[in-house]
C-alpha cells in the first residue's frame, strides 16, 4: 500500500509539473513583429548594360525606388521621397477627416496651421530637388544626360553617377567619343570652306585640298580629295547638333576623326594649301573612310599640244 501511495503522489506531482510547463509556454509565446517600411527615394539607374563609349539615350535610364538611408551622395535622385504609411484605423480616418476640415477652415481665414509646416524629410527632399535643378537644369537629369558618353562600364540596375559619364563640353569628352585606334585632329575652316555652316557634328565629309602647283607653262591650280567619309566630331566647341532648330553651326575650327596615318596626310595637306569640307549625304556614309587610293599630294604635271586652226598651244595637265 505504501508503494501505491508513493506512486499515486508522484503521478499527481508530475501532472502538476506538466500543466505548469504548458501554461508557461502559452504565456511566453513569441510576440507579433510589425514591419516598419522605410522612406524611399527615386534613384537614376541604368536600364541596360552600358559599355565604355556608349552614348546615353533616354531609354537607357530609369528611375528606381531606393531606401532613403542607403542613398549615396553621388547617386542622382529626382528629389522626391515616398513615405509608406500603414492602413489607418477607423479612429485615425476620423481624426484625419477632422484635421482636414480644420485646415480647410484655417486656409479660408488665411491662417497657417502649426501642424502644416514642412517635416525634416520634406525639407531634405526639397533641398535635393533644388540641387538637382541647379546641376541639371529645368529638364532634369534625364534630359541633361541624354547624349553623354559612358566613361566607365555601368551595369543594368546600377545607379548612374556623374564620374562614370562625360557630358558634351566636359574635359575628356572627345577621348571617350573617339573609336579605338582613331585620332581627333583639328583643321581651320570658314563659312565658305564648311558648306556655309551646314556641316554639323556627327556629319560625314570629304576633305578637299586646293593649292597652286608648278606646271609646264607656270603655276596651275589643282584640287584633290585628300580624305573621304571622315566623321566630324566638333565645330569649335560644339560637339552635337543644336536642339533649338538651328540648321547651321559657324566656326573657325573643325575637329575630325581620323586614323593615325591619315592624320599625317591631313597635316601635310593643311601645310600644302587650303582645305575645304565637302558634306556627304546620309545615304552615302557606309563606304571606306580615310585616304583615297590615288596618291593625293604628288603634283604630276605634264604638257600637251593642242592644235586649233593650224596653231599649236601648250596646255598643262595633271594625272
Amino acid at each position: 500500500m505504501g508503494i501505491l501511495a508513493v506512486a499515486a503522489a508522484s503521478a499527481i506531482g508530475l501532472a502538476f509539473v506538466v500543466r505548469g510547463m504548458t501554461s508557461g509556454a502559452k504565456q511566453t509565446a513569441a510576440p507579433v513583429v510589425q514591419t516598419v517600411e522605410k522612406p524611399m527615394a527615386k534613384v537614376l539607374v541604368a536600364n541596360r548594360d552600358l559599355p565604355i563609349g556608349a552614348r546615353i539615350a533616354p531609354e537607357d535610364l530609369a528611375w528606381q525606388s531606393w531606401p532613403l538611408d542607403g542613398v549615396h551622395p553621388l547617386f542622382i535622385t529626382d528629389g522626391s521621397v515616398e513615405i509608406p504609411k500603414p492602413e489607418p484605423t477607423e479612429e485615425e480616418k476620423k481624426a484625419a477627416e477632422e484635421k482636414a476640415k480644420e485646415e480647410e477652415k484655417a486656409a479660408k481665414k488665411g491662417k497657417k496651421d502649426e501642424d502644416g509646416e514642412e517635416s525634416a524629410v520634406d525639407k531634405a527632399a526639397s533641398q535635393v530637388a533644388s540641387a538637382a535643378s541647379a546641376l541639371f537644369g529645368e529638364g532634369g537629369p534625364m534630359r541633361a544626360l541624354t547624349g553623354a558618353v559612358v566613361r566607365e562600364t555601368i551595369l543594368k540596375g546600377e545607379p548612374v553617377t556623374e564620374r562614370k559619364l562625360v557630358r558634351a563640353g566636359q574635359s575628356g569628352y572627345l577621348a571617350v567619343v573617339l573609336q579605338p585606334g582613331m585620332r581627333a585632329m583639328a583643321v581651320p575652316v570658314s563659312v565658305e570652306t564648311a558648306a556655309g555652316g551646314f556641316i554639323l557634328p556627327g556629319d560625314r565629309v570629304d576633305v578637299l585640298l586646293s593649292r597652286q602647283v608648278q606646271g609646264g607653262s607656270g603655276e596651275v591650280h589643282r584640287s584633290d580629295t585628300v580624305l573621304q567619309n571622315v566623321k566630324i566630331l566638333a565645330i569649335d566647341q560644339t560637339t552635337k547638333a543644336p536642339e533649338d532648330g538651328t540648321a547651321a553651326v559657324v566656326g573657325a575650327v573643325a575637329t575630325l576623326e581620323v586614323g593615325q596615318t591619315d592624320a599625317e596626310v591631313l597635316a601635310q595637306a593643311d601645310a600644302s594649301g587650303d582645305l575645304s569640307l565637302v558634306l556627304r549625304s546620309y545615304a552615302d556614309v557606309g563606304g571606306p573612310s580615310g585616304r583615297t587610293a590615288r596618291p593625293l599630294l604628288t603634283a604630276e604635271v605634264g604638257t600637251v599640244r593642242v592644235w586649233r586652226d593650224g596653231q599649236a598651244t601648250a596646255v598643262s595637265t595633271t594625272n
